[in-house]
């Protein structure tokens, strides 16, 4: 019996191995390559399971351990690029500099998109005084599941002039998103500043997106410190490139490690890997307008009737914010 339980237990272990080697290679060997990679390594760790039960343990196990050891050796020899040839909305990644109080944002993306597929795009450079800043703003999205969302940081600066900040992956041109992808290294990460008249149109009128803003309730200093903070995100990015993961790395999480280092003590909570979960998580911990129930916050925050109404306003962020309280 004891035999029997541990040659289940072995194979259950190879199995998730083997899974794991088989969606790496699937996600990460060279074009064409993949699913016939994937179908290989998935064979291997059959044939090694079912010498397993022959009795052939003195074999399977090396067998497998040393080729599991040699993809080992190749998936930590793949690294990341800013050398690819990029999608178009995620072409440029932005950069910062910083002189005294005013902040000068390279390569701002400010496409006029009239569909998803049928753009102008604009890359602009715009400066930002800190003294100025006087909101900030969590913009969440929703174009399936409500507990997977994207979530954008909007930064207000004067009347209608309005900068978010998107933690995205980065796809070449012949890529599309998968969640599963997202796990083995198939996507690079990028930070993009953009025109609200941009990303947020881009989800209220032309992918017709379930879209929500939710005013943060941060002290002035916490404002200044995550704008900077997500600066600074993007500057490490040009200089050296990551990953991203559809867990420890998007754009829920960035921005936990962000705050957490502004805001000792900030809880963790599973609604951080929940991304649809953020508002949630931020009404818990005090950050959200604590004189509604957040039930009420939603529907007064809903963003894409009238994102649709304004559509290409000049007033674009004023017109999506009407009827929002001020904090």
């Amino acid at each position: 019996m004891i035999s029997i339980l541990a040659t289940l237990l072995l194979s259950l272990t190879v199995a998730l191995v083997a899974a794991w080697g088989a969606l790496a290679l699937r996600y990460k060997a060279p074009r064409g390559a993949g699913i016939i990679g994937a179908a290989l390594w998935a064979a291997l760790g059959a044939a090694c399971i079912g010498a397993f039960w022959c009795g052939h343990l003195g074999t399977g196990v090396p067998i497998f351990a040393l080729a599991h050891g040699l993809l080992l050796i190749w998936w930590q020899s793949l690294r990341p690029s800013n050398d690819r040839e990029w999608a178009d909305d995620v072409a440029q990644t932005v950069g910062g500099r910083i002189d005294g109080g005013v902040v000068t944002l390279d390569k701002v993306r400010d496409f006029e998109w009239r569909s998803s597929s049928d753009y102008t795009p604009r890359w602009t450079t715009r400066s930002y005084d800190l003294a100025q800043l006087h909101s900030i703003d969590m913009i969440v999205s929703v174009w399936d599941r409500p507990s997977i969302a994207h979530m954008l940081i909007s930064f207000g600066f004067s009347e209608d002039d309005y900068v978010a900040f998107s933690v995205e992956i980065r796809r070449d041109k012949r890529q599309s998103f998968s969640e599963i992808g997202g796990f083995f290294k198939e996507f690079e990460l990028v930070v993009i500043a953009a025109d609200e008249r941009d990303i947020v149109r881009l989800r209220t009128n032309v992918r017709r997106e379930q879209t929500h803003l939710f005013r943060l309730n941060f002290e002035p200093a916490v404002m200044r410190a995550l704008f900077l903070a997500y600066v600074a995100e993007a500057n490490a990015l040009v200089r050296e490139p990551r990953f991203y993961h559809t867990i420890t790395g998007n754009c829920t999480t960035v921005l936990y490690r962000m705050l957490r280092r502004i805001v000792r003590r900030l809880p963790f909570s599973y609604r951080v890997l929940l991304s649809g979960y953020m508002p949630e998580y931020f009404y818990s911990i005090g950050y959200l307008d604590q004189r509604y129930p957040l039930e009420e916050l939603r529907a007064l925050g809903y963003v894409s009737e009238r994102g649709r109404l304004a559509d290409a306003s000049p007033t674009y962020s004023t017109d999506i914010r009407r009827g929002i309280p001020a904090l």
